[in-house]
C-alpha cells in the first residue's frame, strides 16, 4: 500500500489521514459558487481553511456540477491567478492542488506558482495530453472517476456493478500511467459524478475493493445531493449528513476527506484516530 505523495521534494504521510479543503473561485459551484470574488473574500477563506487544520487547499476555477457550462483556458487561468498569487504570498508553505482537467491549465500553474497536485475529474478522459505532463512534471496526481462528463454525467447513469466497473477502469488508467514511469498517484472514486444516489452508497460500502488497488482513495462527498436527497433539505442542510459520511469512509480505509467544512473534518479525523487507537 502506497500511503503518501511526494512533493517539490517533500512527502505527505496519509496514515495520519489528511483534509483538503475546497475554495471555488467560480460563480456557480453547487454550494458556494460566488462566495468568493473579492481578495478580501478570498483572503479570508484561504486563512480560515488552513487555520482551521486543512493540510492542503483545493483550488477550482471550472465549475463540475451537472449542467455546468464551458469555462474557457484563459478564464479558468485568470481566476486561478488571482486565488493563487494570494496563497503564495501569505502561505508561501501551503499545499495546493488546482482542481481541473486540463493539462495546459496545470502546467501554466506550476510553470508561474511551483509544485501542485493536479485534481483531475475525468482521470485523464477529456485531455489526452494529461498522462503525459503529469509523468514528464512528476506532479502528484489524483485520478477520479466519472462517467460521461460534467454537462451528460447525470443523464441516466448506469452500470451492471458500479464497484466493479470504476475499480476497472482505475486499473486500466494506473496501468497507463505504470507505463510511463509514474506511481505519484491517489484515486478518488468520484461520488455523484455519473452515478446515481444507489451507486453513490454501493461505492462507499464497498470502498475495500477499491483500497486493494494499493494507492490512498480520497472521498469528497461535502454536501452533495446523495446526503441532502436522502435527509431532506439543499446543500446548506447536508453539514451533518457529511460529517456522518466522512465519519464512515474513514472507517472504510479512506486517506483524504475533501471538504467545505474543514474544522469539523478534521474533529472527525481525530475521532476516528482515537477510536482507532482504543482499539
Amino acid at each position: 500500500m502506497v500511503n503518501c505523495i511526494e512533493i517539490d521534494g517533500k512527502k505527505i504521510d496519509f496514515s495520519n489521514k489528511v483534509v483538503m479543503g475546497i475554495l471555488n473561485v467560480t460563480p456557480d459551484s453547487f454550494f458556494d459558487g460566488g462566495c468568493y470574488s473579492s481578495e478580501v473574500a478570498l483572503r479570508n477563506r484561504i486563512d480560515q481553511i488552513l487555520g482551521e487544520g486543512a493540510d492542503i487547499i483545493d483550488l477550482g476555477a471550472y465549475s463540475t456540477r451537472p449542467g455546468a457550462p464551458d469555462v474557457s483556458v484563459d478564464e479558468e487561468l485568470k481566476r486561478l491567478d488571482v486565488a493563487m498569487e494570494l496563497i503564495r504570498r501569505y502561505h508561501p508553505d501551503a499545499i495546493v492542488s488546482i482542481d481541473t482537467f486540463r493539462s495546459s491549465v496545470a502546467s501554466a500553474i506550476n510553470r508561474c506558482f511551483g509544485p501542485v497536485i493536479v485534481n483531475d475529474i475525468s482521470g485523464g478522459t477529456m485531455d489526452p495530453d494529461m498522462f503525459d505532463f503529469v509523468a514528464e512534471s512528476g506532479l502528484p496526481y489524483i485520478m477520479m472517476h466519472i462517467q460521461g462528463t460534467p454537462e451528460t454525467m447525470q443523464d441516466n447513469p448506469e452500470y451492471d456493478d458500479v464497484t466493479l466497473q470504476v475499480k476497472a477502469f482505475f486499473q486500466q488508467r494506473v496501468s497507463m500511467l505504470a507505463e510511463r514511469g509514474f506511481s505519484n498517484l491517489i484515486l478518488d472514486p468520484g461520488f455523484g459524478f455519473g452515478k446515481r444516489i444507489e451507486h453513490n452508497y454501493k461505492l462507499l460500502n464497498e470502498m475495500d475493493s477499491l483500497i486493494d488497488l494499493g494507492f490512498p482513495i480520497l472521498v469528497g462527498v461535502s454536501r452533495k445531493s446523495m446526503i441532502y436527497k436522502v435527509i431532506g433539505g439543499a446543500p446548506a442542510d447536508a453539514l451533518n449528513g457529511t460529517t456522518v459520511l466522512n465519519t464512515i469512509a474513514l472507517l472504510r480505509g479512506a486517506s483524504i476527506l475533501r471538504v467545505h467544512d474543514v474544522r469539523q473534518a478534521v474533529e472527525t479525523v481525530r475521532l476516528v484516530k482515537e477510536l482507532v487507537i482504543r482499539n
